[in-house]
């Protein structure tokens, strides 16, 4: 029976997505992310936007992020954190590619992304599989079998083979798994069985 090495991999994009706008200066450009939250008060009512900018001329483009909320509705909380463009919640929204998109529908994606390498239990110089627990701060569109191969220092293509042997699993997953962007809550088991270079990987692994 293989013995495991269990890590959990945190995944989080390095890269806002950007909104690709009509600028009225430059044409079709890509707008970054400011950082910062534009909020209006009219009388109980408030909206709250996020500032984007034009990566040519600097021009400022609104997303929608509170519109027309009853002051009441509007947890104290949340209020401050927007008028003190709160790197959380700025960084939160940021990320959110899929409300981005159905917001403005065209966006650029990146798929640089920092891990942090977390050892949860079994010991690199006795395993002889990998049991990965996958975590994403944000979705990515950074493909699996990329992740995998450039932390592992392996290649693609002995991904492939391996999930053909049955070796690599991906839990929940399906035959297109590895060619699929890497999702949050992704569980990966290799068998490393009589694989020369097993310690290497493990440890790459586990950081």
């Amino acid at each position: 029976m293989s013995q495991y090495l269990r890590v959990r991999w945190t995944i989080a994009p390095e890269i806002a997505p950007r909104p690709l706008i009509n600028c009225n200066r430059c044409g079709v450009k890509p707008y970054r992310c400011s950082g910062k939250f534009r909020v209006n008060a009219n009388g109980k009512r408030i909206d709250a936007w996020l500032i984007y900018r034009c990566t040519d001329c600097d021009n400022s483009w609104n997303r929608t992020i509170l519109e027309r909320c009853n002051r009441r509705d509007i947890k104290p909380a949340l209020l401050a954190a927007l008028e003190g463009n709160d790197p959380a919640l700025t960084r939160h929204h940021a990320l959110d590619a899929a409300a981005l998109r159905n917001r403005i529908g065209r966006i650029e994606e990146f798929a640089d992304v920092a891990i942090r390498k977390e050892l949860l239990d079994g010991s690199p110089e006795s395993a002889t599989a990998l049991w990965l627990e996958l975590r994403l701060d944000a979705a990515t569109p950074l493909r699996l079998d990329r992740l995998l191969a450039g932390e592992l220092g392996i290649s693609r293509s002995r991904l492939q083979v391996w999930e053909e042997q049955k070796r690599l699993i991906i839990e929940p997953g399906n035959a297109k798994a590895l060619r699929k962007p890497a999702r949050n809550s992704t569980a990966v088991r290799i068998d490393l069985t009589g694989e020369a270079d097993r310690d290497a990987i493990l440890s790459a692994a586990s950081g």
